[in-house]
């Protein structure tokens, strides 16, 4: 399994002994271990090891899932799921990657991103008519 890029610039850990509640705001990049309970917020890059427990909604930049996550997901820019991840709740991202094995039980609803076109998700029509507009 290759771990992303992301994952080496991480300053904060919560380890695996480690039981959080509340609501948790941060900037720097973070990585659970342990279990989380409530909500979390963020601009940057979150990573949830293999074994974390996070019971949340979380609404981040960027996101990995190795562990399993009780909650809806929102990630502005990317979110990715290894093949040990779990999620059950609704996910909202701009790009998604998923391993085999995952298991993910909810609805997936992708940012639209006008820069560019998804050619995997809008059908051939559509995306002619995105590709004119623009340009």
């Amino acid at each position: 399994m290759t771990l992303p890029k992301d994952i080496e610039s991480i300053s904060t850990i919560l380890g695996s002994e480690t039981v959080f509640k509340g609501t948790m705001k941060f900037s720097n990049p973070l990585k659970i271990d342990g279990k989380y309970d409530g909500n979390i917020e963020s601009e940057g890059f979150l990573y949830i090891e293999e074994g974390a427990e996070v019971r949340a909604d979380i609404k981040v930049g960027s996101i990995v899932v190795g562990g399993i996550v009780y909650g809806d997901i929102e990630a502005s820019e990317k979110l990715e799921m290894l093949e040990t991840g779990q999620v059950i709740g609704n996910i909202r991202t701009a790009k998604l990657k998923i391993a085999d094995g995952v298991r993910f039980e909810g609805k997936c609803d992708m940012i639209s991103d006008h820069e560019s076109i998804d050619v995997f998700s809008a059908a051939v029509p559509q995306l002619k008519q995105d590709h004119n507009e623009l340009g």
